[in-house]
């Protein structure tokens, strides 16, 4: 895929999902020569949200991190890029400290966390990646412990609730199967409905390009049934909306009764949607729950 729609797609992705954690800083600027962070965190001491509905992410959540994911498999020299980021990040926090005469805590320092959507056992054991399966489970590959940094590989997690915010980063079947599984949330989760925006906007973005690659168009094809059901649903919010007002202006109240029947009306088709729009004035209450109760 072009690296500039993936890569929008994903700091808004993680800024989406992870702002109401903490403060979160997309294509920060690094000291010395002109290098961005892609994502950068930092959890809110005081946040009453719990961070297990974002599963394996809103663990790494639990401290500041710099997070950068790859669309494609990183090179070696990208993976030590991403690593010279987090270094020159902590020597600022180190000469912090030093300039206020106060010793830095290893633990504050915060973590990197590179997402590949593949990566062979070679390119692993070339940085030296081990797992902690005990704790993470598989798909993480820790460097050694000071060097605060791990390769995520998206194609090795295993296919549980806990992964899905990782694995919708992935390629391929990894990345449809966890689309579907998106799709297959309530439609109340909050979390499910920032990814169905983020992805419908992504299609858009592909479509705008007129050199789409294999790849590319796949993708399209994969996030056309997700745009579809983001419009389906826009239209029953509307829809949700019309009946409650409705409702309320017509009788003033919001007895359980008459809630009883939003979602039969919502299961009306178009005309007769219509029509009962054009009678509901002369309705009254025991008629619209005589008929739809």
């Amino acid at each position: 895929m072009t690296k500039f729609p993936y890569d929008t797609f994903a700091k808004d992705y993680f800024k989406e999902l992870l702002s109401p954690l903490g403060s979160v800083e997309t294509s920060k600027d690094v000291a010395g020569e002109v290098r961005k962070i892609d994502v950068y965190f930092v959890p809110n001491t005081d946040s009453q949200i719990d961070k297990k509905i974002l599963g394996l992410l809103g663990r790494f959540a639990e401290t500041k991190v710099l997070i950068e994911p790859f669309r494609n498999a990183p090179t070696k020299s990208e993976v030590r890029s991403c690593s010279s980021k987090l270094f020159d990040t902590c020597a600022r926090f180190e000469r912090e400290a030093k300039r206020n005469n106060t010793s830095i805590n290893e633990d504050s320092l915060p973590r990197l966390w590179i997402l590949s959507p593949t990566a062979s056992k070679e390119f692993l054991e070339g940085f030296g990646g081990e797992l902690d399966e005990m704790k993470w489970g598989s798909g993480i590959y820790f460097f050694d412990e000071s060097w605060r940094g791990a390769i995520v590989a998206i194609h090795q997690l295993p296919v549980t609730p806990e992964t899905l915010w990782l694995r919708l980063l992935g390629k391929g079947g990894v990345q449809q199967r966890a689309i579907e599984e998106v799709q297959a949330l309530d439609i109340n989760n909050p979390l499910r409905s920032k990814a169905i925006d983020l992805l419908a906007n992504l299609k858009t973005t592909l479509e705008l390009n007129e050199s789409l690659d294999v790849e590319d168009r796949e993708l399209v094809m994969q996030l056309s049934p997700i745009y579809e059901q983001r419009l389906v649903e826009a239209r029953q919010t509307e829809r949700r909306a019309i009946i409650e007002n409705l409702l309320r202006v017509r009788f003033g109240t919001e007895e359980p009764q008459l809630a009883a029947i939003i979602e039969p009306l919502l299961a009306l088709p178009p005309e007769e949607f219509s029509s009962l729009l054009l009678q509901l004035s002369s309705l009254s209450r025991e008629d619209l729950l005589t008929r739809f109760s």
